[in-house]
């Protein structure tokens, strides 16, 4: 897999660049967000991006910004936001579109090597990963999230969901059917509010509010 990663820490980028080449990926490390936009002008796009946060000349938010203008460009374009801390304006403009191919970490997680390794692999292959914080602090719902409308059984899928788990693997664990599932995830998306969309992040968008309200981590 390729892998270009956004990080003006030498350190940092030398570290997760010897990781993830021992794991047999290509890795190509910029250490500003506008050399990483400038690598991917030409549409060569890699497999999966590793961006920081805080980045050069201003060290605010240039490397998320740079995540939001690439998204806008290459929709499918996998992005994993590796920071120390949470951007909420551009967090919520990342995901708003979508949340296939996202992930967005704080950079404890590294510490865990193979939770990280985890998250690589889930984005890339369009998957999302998001850490607690960012679900509290940018995607948590208000006080009223419609959870309360849920039946115990919807309760009850819902937080297979949030384990991850499809339709299947929701069936196969409860014992139903998957046409029972699926009229269960239906009515889940309903009474939360969330309206039939071209992308399949409504589902992602449900189980973030259960874990809002329930504290669990993702």
């Amino acid at each position: 897999m390729r892998i270009v990663i956004a990080e003006d820490s030498v350190l940092l980028l030398d570290g997760l660049t010897r990781l993830l080449t021992a794991e047999g990926h290509d890795v190509v490390g910029h250490t500003t967000a506008d050399a990483l936009v400038r690598a991917l002008a030409d549409g060569d796009l890699p497999d999966l991006i590793v961006t920081d946060v805080r980045m050069p000349p201003s060290h605010t938010d240039e490397g998320l910004r740079a995540a939001v203008h690439l998204r806008s460009l290459h929709p499918t374009l996998p992005v994993l936001v590796l920071s120390q801390y949470v951007e909420q304006r551009y967090a919520s403009e990342l995901f708003a579109a979508g949340a296939r191919g996202l992930g967005y970490v704080l950079k404890d997680r590294v510490a865990d090597v193979d939770e990280f390794l985890d998250a690589v692999a889930r984005v890339s292959s369009g998957g999302t990963v998001l850490d607690p914080e960012v679900v509290t602090q940018v995607l948590a719902r208000s006080r009223s999230t419609g959870l309360e409308t849920l039946t115990p059984r919807e309760h009850e899928v819902l937080a297979l969901m949030a384990e991850g788990r499809s339709n299947s693997a929701i069936a196969e664990r409860l014992v139903v059917g998957a046409a029972a599932v699926e009229k269960h995830v239906t009515n889940i998306l309903t009474k939360l509010g969330l309206p039939p969309d071209a992308d399949d992040h409504r589902r992602v968008l449900a189980v973030l509010r259960y874990l809002d309200q329930n504290g669990n981590r993702s």
